[in-house]
């Protein structure tokens, strides 16, 4: 090999040690690899900024704006409601991931379908107590395993595919990897489920409830018609949330002061919570409950265009000493009171009756223009935006739930490639004011995109230097003319590939390897094919090694070991079940 291939190596091995040590964000060690390959000459700048342009970083990148949209209307929420319930175990919250995402996944492609589930999967989490470690390493390793079931799972298969079809022989069809490829999903999926209890970390991660000393009061309404109608208070999940307390139930001219589990809802309930800012945030977002104020719905802009502010009462406000709701809040300052915090104290009764103190901290609902206005107004010491998403548009979740069903069945059908289904379904969202722009570019996950983008170049690397074809040749000059020996060679070749450069690399690297192998020894090619399409996308020991996999490795909170306990027994089972079985479907 060159002198740049071997420092290629030295590069993408000094970071997998950086990613082990896990002491800097991984996005950084990944762009100073990168840097590293720029400013040696080894990678030239348009191949090393090649995979900021890569179509599936694209993709991804359009899909947050997708499911901001599905979060803000509420429609994510009452997904994860209806389809993924309230387990009481990591285990059972695992094994109801795996039948969504697995067929998701075989007719979308699996990178667009984490995108998609991982903000759900982290609310989910949230409302569960489920330690984010335990479900977004399951949830990427599902999403592949669910990508070998069909040709059109990963983009790996067709890439595949076509080189096949390129060298003049008869392409497979959409269920012919399905031999192979379903008994890889199945037994993977069973290990997962018996093993992540010991491999996968009990790790807490910046997902969880942080600590703070205000305590809010915000009152809620259980919509008429809404799905928490009839239910009780257990059974409607409001018990257990996370950083909130349900204090008391007001049903028309009666008040219930102790809620019990087993208290049944009914419509129009007012619900008074206490709890921390970012549970009272969460809350306005559940499916069937409502803000109790209806003067939400009567400020003048929509309910997209707007954000969540928080405001310090001050000694000269005019309304200290009134209620909110004789104050006329609304009127004077075209802002809504959402909740109330005052020196971390429990206030009884609903908001509109809370009487205002200097002091007071105020949650409120205003156009992006309210901040601007009152932070240098006397009536408030303090007035401060808050990040995240704005008010919910529950009334936009059917139109966001049918955009995504669009979504799909464009992809799915082939009238349009993943990447132009998600530009329309994300030019939708915002036309349909499902989500607002500003929402939409906060919702851009920066450093996973900058991640992903900076693993393509350092791929880029090892391909165009020669040192993956290198490493693919050494190990098959121990196969001989034995055909069984060298498809177990070729895939090793192959998922050992896949965890340095991208999975579609690999195959493309392997392939005419594969096919030469196959015409020397005078045997059928397509056991062969087969073994480098599942090793090329069966890539679970490293985080480099898939993008669902880097996807899920900072916002889990994952080290590069929790890849290595859980990937490599992974790896190993693919290896065998696939130069097992097809041998067997298509004989040498």
């Amino acid at each position: 090999m060159i002198a740049q291939a071997w420092i290629a190596i030295a590069v993408v091995a000094a970071v997998f040690v950086l990613l082990a040590v896990g002491r800097h964000p991984p996005y950084l060690i990944l762009l100073g690899g990168l840097a590293v390959l720029l400013v040696t000459g080894v990678v030239e700048p348009t191949a090393g900024f090649s995979g900021f342009a890569n179509p599936g970083l694209i993709t991804v990148a359009i899909l947050f704006v997708v499911a901001a949209g599905l979060r803000q209307t509420g429609a994510l929420a009452y997904l994860v409601q209806r389809a993924l319930g309230r387990p009481r175990s990591a285990t059972r919250a695992q094994l109801r991931l795996v039948p969504p995402v697995v067929v998701g996944s075989a007719f979308v492609n699996n990178t667009p379908v984490v995108a998609m589930l991982m903000p759900v999967v982290m609310d989910w989490c949230k409302t569960t107590r489920i330690p984010v470690s335990k479900l977004l390493l399951p949830l990427s390793y599902i999403a592949i395993l669910g990508g070998l079931c069909t040709l059109i799972g990963t983009s790996t298969n067709i890439v595949v595919n076509g080189l096949l079809v390129a060298q003049g022989m008869p392409g497979l069809g959409m269920f012919d990897i399905t031999w192979v490829g379903l008994p890889c999903a199945l037994v993977g999926v069973s290990f997962l489920l018996i093993a992540a209890r010991w491999l996968l970390p009990d790790r807490d991660s910046e997902l969880g409830v942080p600590d703070d000393p205000r305590e809010y009061t915000v009152e809620m309404t259980v919509v008429a018609g809404g799905p928490l109608v009839g239910k009780t208070v257990e059974a409607a999940g409001l018990r257990h949330l996370p950083g909130l307390y349900l204090m008391e139930i007001h049903r028309g001219n009666n008040i219930v002061p102790i809620v019990n589990p087993s208290e049944q809802l009914e419509a129009n309930d007012q619900l008074v919570f206490v709890g921390v800012l970012d549970s009272v945030m969460d809350l306005q977002r559940i499916p069937g409950v409502g803000p109790a104020t209806r003067q939400v719905f009567k400020l003048d802009s929509h309910r997209a265009e707007r954000c969540f502010a928080e405001a310090v009462v001050s000694w000269s406000c005019p309304l200290i000493g009134q209620t909110i709701r004789e104050g006329r809040f609304r009127n004077k300052y075209d802002a809504v009171v959402i909740a109330v915090s005052r020196n971390g104290e429990r206030m009884p009764g609903r908001i509109g009756d809370i009487e205002l103190r200097a002091g007071d901290t105020l949650l409120i609902e205003a156009l992006p223009s309210f901040v601007e206005q009152q932070r240098n107004s006397r009536d408030f010491y303090l007035v401060s935006r808050l990040d995240g998403a704005g008010p919910p548009t529950n009334a936009q979740a059917p139109i966001s739930l049918m955009i995504l069903a669009g979504m799909v069945a464009l992809a799915t059908t082939g009238l349009l490639t993943m990447l132009q289904a998600a530009l329309v379904a994300a030019a939708t969202m915002l036309l349909t004011r499902c989500c607002s722009e500003e929402t939409a570019r906060r919702s851009m996950d920066w450093p996973l995109l900058l991640a992903i983008g900076a693993s393509f170049g350092l791929g880029s690397a090892l391909e165009s230097t020669g040192a993956a074809q290198a490493i693919a040749e050494l190990g098959l000059g121990y196969a001989g003319t034995n055909p069984l020996l060298a498809l177990i060679v070729i895939y090793a070749a192959t998922t050992s590939l896949s965890e340095l450069v991208t999975n579609n690399a690999a195959a493309v690297i392997v392939f005419p390897i594969a096919m030469s192998t196959a015409a020397q020894l005078g045997v059928n090619h397509m056991p062969f094919v087969i073994a480098v399409m599942i090793a090329a996308s069966s890539s679970f020991a490293t985080p480099l090694g898939y993008q669902t996999n880097l996807m899920v490795y900072g916002p889990g909170g994952y080290k590069l070991s929790d890849f290595l306990k859980m990937g490599v027994p992974m790896n190993l089972l693919m290896w065998v079940v696939t130069c097992t079985l097809a041998p067997l479907v298509w004989p040498f």
